[in-house]
């Protein structure tokens, strides 16, 4: 039998390396976690971004009025799409309407959830403040209401 050490220099990188790795692991699962604490697991909307518009790739300034945009979003069953009506005024919602024509009867379900509790997330908010990841209890629509709520930004940037 042939024995053969490995230097320590080798061992101690190579230990070095397996923590370093388990740091990445760890610091991953830390983001996932607040990620789950934000929306409360209650169905709630989080709504993100700055009055200024930075990462939104908006002017931060609109032009008050009424606006309509369509968004789709992909369901384990569909694609399914959503139409959105938000009324501006100095760049806060002051209105919006929901509509859709759900393929799916899982899907009727979840956007009539979502319709029904949309108002409560978005008025009365700045328009560069939102960016809906769930509302009761649905998440998948919220994907068409984003995709619609930027062709709206862009109509209505001034």
């Amino acid at each position: 039998m042939i024995r053969t050490t490995v230097p320590t220099s080798i061992r101690t990188g190579a230990a070095l390396a397996g923590f370093a790795g388990m740091l990445v692991l760890a610091g991953c699962s830390g983001a996932a976690d607040a990620e789950d604490s934000s929306t409360g697991g209650s169905g709630s909307t989080s709504t993100s971004g700055s009055a200024n518009g930075s990462g939104s790739g908006s002017s931060g300034t609109y032009e008050d009025g009424t606006y309509t945009a369509d968004g789709s979003y992909q369901t384990p069953e569909t694609i399914e799409s959503i139409s959105v009506t938000l009324t501006i005024a100095d760049g806060v919602v002051t209105d919006v309407e929901v509509t859709g024509d759900p393929q799916a009867r899982e899907t009727e379900e979840y956007q009539a959830k979502f319709i029904g509790g949309i108002t409560d997330e978005v008025v009365g908010k700045s328009l560069d403040e939102i960016n809906v990841s769930r509302v009761a209890g649905s998440s998948l629509t919220s994907g068409g209401f984003n995709e619609a709520l930027a062709s709206i930004k862009e109509q209505a940037a001034s």
